[in-house]
């Protein structure tokens, strides 16, 4: 049987899948990255086996600056009907939370960034993808936005000890990660330059912030290859029930 395909959608060329990617492709996906503020068309998702969509820097309701985020919106709409296996990261996650009937609001909190535990709830311990991953772990965030409210039916998977969501299953075969499991230094370091004043108005060293989570590497390699591993079962899953 040929491997699980993936569509992928990425929203600034400073947010490429990175190591997510490379972690589904060691797991045997094929992935079709397209990127349609370059102009690439989103196709169907008849034709794949799972829908990844990436961060980025714009807001889930911009889509006068992103005219793309309303197909994405509608393709999260249309993944949740086909039970799809579908992974929203950051950006992702809050775009699924909206096109499902949620909200998404700047933190009152100020921006989460850098290196964060994951505050997993007991629905965790029996999810499907997240089982494996629910037990102690750190993950590098760096969002202003985060979802408010989650749409109905919706599951609270991790959260902060100030309740704001970092991860949630949104139907059977749908979730959303307010992580970023796919960045490393290099990814980040736009973002960081992009932060800098921001960082210094707030007493945040955004070079501390770049070293503990270069030094952290392999802590989160081991802590979120796992999702990439499960997600492409999941895929795979998909693929060998479409060719009965």
């Amino acid at each position: 049987m040929s491997s699980p395909a993936l569509l992928v959608v990425e929203h600034d060329r400073e947010c490429p899948p990175a190591r997510l990617g490379t972690w589904l492709t060691e797991a045997g996906c094929d992935l079709d990255v397209r990127r349609p503020y370059a102009g690439d068309e989103l196709p169907p998702l008849a034709a794949y086996d799972g829908f990844v969509v990436l961060g980025g820097p714009m807001g889930a309701y911009d889509e006068d600056r992103a005219p793309w985020l309303g197909p994405v919106k509608e393709l999260f709409r249309e993944a949740r009907a086909v039970h799809l296996p579908t992974l929203g990261i950051c950006l992702g996650h809050q775009l699924a939370a909206v096109a499902l009937g949620g909200t998404v609001e700047r933190d009152p909190y100020g921006q989460q960034v850098g290196l964060l535990g994951v505050g997993w709830t007991d629905a965790a311990r029996t999810d499907r993808l997240f089982e494996s991953l629910s037990w102690p772990r750190r993950g590098v965030q760096w969002n202003d936005d985060v979802v408010t409210q989650l749409p109905e039916g919706a599951t609270l998977l991790a959260e902060t000890h100030r309740r704001e969501v970092q991860v949630a299953r949104f139907a059977p075969l749908m979730w959303g990660l307010q992580l970023h499991p796919e960045v490393d230094v290099p990814v980040l370091e736009p973002w960081a330059d992009s932060d800098r004043g921001s960082h210094e108005t707030r007493g945040i060293d955004t070079d501390a912030l770049l070293r503990d989570i270069d030094a952290a590497r392999a802590e989160l390699d081991d802590a979120w290859r796992p999702l990439a591993t499960g997600f492409a079962a999941l895929a795979a899953e998909h693929r060998e029930r479409a060719a009965r």
